[in-house]
């Protein structure tokens, strides 16, 4: 009995000395503005920049709440067919997900939280932007609206970059 008390004292002892570590382990994403104009109006948000695999895998996972101002860009660098779910998402979003130049390939509104339905598009995409549920609605915001930010580039600039 003394042994099996020794045992599981020194594995708690262990397990709660590594939980600050593992909790530094996880990678922050930075935050930049992401800007959404529709037909209607503008709105910039403060997103979190998913633009590596863990932060790309862990996403909006495990939270309660997101204000109508935030959001996460998950950038895949280059363009691709996309799919995401809400595996361990409490909460329901709006997802827009965007061509190389900016424009909005397709829109997933109200998304099911804790859903292991995939929800894709086939066309590739640089990006998908996640708000809070009713972002869509409440904006206006359609299939080929612009989103600006630094990873999207203007064909017009890829044009006048390209010519001498």
């Amino acid at each position: 009995m003394t042994l099996l008390r020794t045992f599981l004292c020194l594995f708690l002892f262990t397990l709660f000395s590594l939980l600050p570590g593992i909790a530094l382990a996880q990678e922050p994403a930075r935050i930049e503005q992401v800007t959404v104009v529709s037909t209607r109006e503008a709105a910039t948000f403060e997103a979190e920049v998913a633009d590596t695999d863990d932060l790309r895998a862990r996403g909006l996972m495990f939270r309660h709440k997101l204000p109508e101002d935030r959001a996460m860009l998950f950038d895949f660098g280059d363009p691709r067919p996309a799919a995401m779910w809400m595996k361990n998402t409490y909460i329901s979003l709006d997802m827009l997900f965007i061509r190389a130049d900016g424009s909005i390939a397709a829109v997933a509104e109200n998304t099911e939280p804790l859903s292991l339905q995939t929800i894709s598009v086939q066309e590739p995409v640089k990006a998908v932007l996640e708000v809070a549920a009713g972002t869509v609605k409440r904006l206006g915001i359609q299939r080929d609206d612009k989103v600006f930010h630094p990873i999207f580039k203007e064909e017009d600039a890829a044009a006048e970059t390209a010519t001498p």
